[in-house]
């Protein structure tokens, strides 16, 4: 059997900083890819490289067995998939959509019970691991949704991580991120402090 024509059609929208390394693992992984981004020149390698360009995200849904999405904020996630053109109403039917964006854990729920009514499954995917464990596949990839749509998927996020842990329905994998981005913050606050507290008390901050 041809290589390409055993792996599902993937489809990515969000060639930023983690996305376009991502994708970029994904196609080297042998499966036929289809992108978008808002500025097709950030999908210029990736088409150089063979991945197939769409013109809107409709299009590539479309196209499409299995969606990944990396965008910026919770509002580029609702338009993304909720709107007219969007990923939801234009899926195949059993098409898994997978949103790995840092994002809202209430629209995450929002989005599956939306998805599910058209027979399309979604998994909310945050990854943790910055632009670095994107480039070396070793992103933590926290998810929330069923186990078994986890499963035929889980191939191609293994392209992207090995630390790829179910934590529970749709929205847990966004509540993980914010566990995550809220030890973050503590530990930066408590440097920040300790550093702080150094210099007034006349002691070097870097010894």
């Amino acid at each position: 059997m041809n290589q390409l024509a055993s792996k599902p059609v993937i489809g990515f929208i969000g060639l930023g900083i983690m996305g376009a390394s991502m994708a970029a693992r994904i196609a080297a992984a042998g499966y036929p890819l289809h992108v978008y981004n808002r500025t097709r020149a950030k999908a210029e390698p990736l088409i150089e490289a063979g991945a197939h360009w769409q013109p809107t995200p409709k299009a590539l849904a479309e196209a499409s067995d299995v969606v990944l999405t990396i965008v910026g904020t919770p509002a580029d996630v609702r338009a993304l998939y909720l709107g007219e053109e969007g990923l939801i109403m234009h899926a195949r039917r059993d098409a898994v959509l997978v949103d790995m964006t840092t994002s809202s854990p209430l629209l995450a729920e929002e989005l599956a019970a939306h998805a599910a009514l058209r027979g399309v499954h979604v998994l909310d995917a945050p990854v943790s691991g910055g632009d670095v464990g994107a480039r070396e596949g070793r992103l933590s990839i926290m998810v929330g949704g069923a186990s078994d749509v986890l499963a035929g998927v889980e191939p191609v996020l293994r392209c992207l991580g090995t630390n790829i842990v179910l934590q529970g329905g749709p929205g847990a994998g966004q509540h993980t991120k914010l566990c995550n981005q809220i030890v973050i913050a503590s530990t930066l606050l408590g440097v920040c402090e300790g550093l702080a507290y150094a210099r007034s008390a006349g002691l070097d901050a870097h010894t």
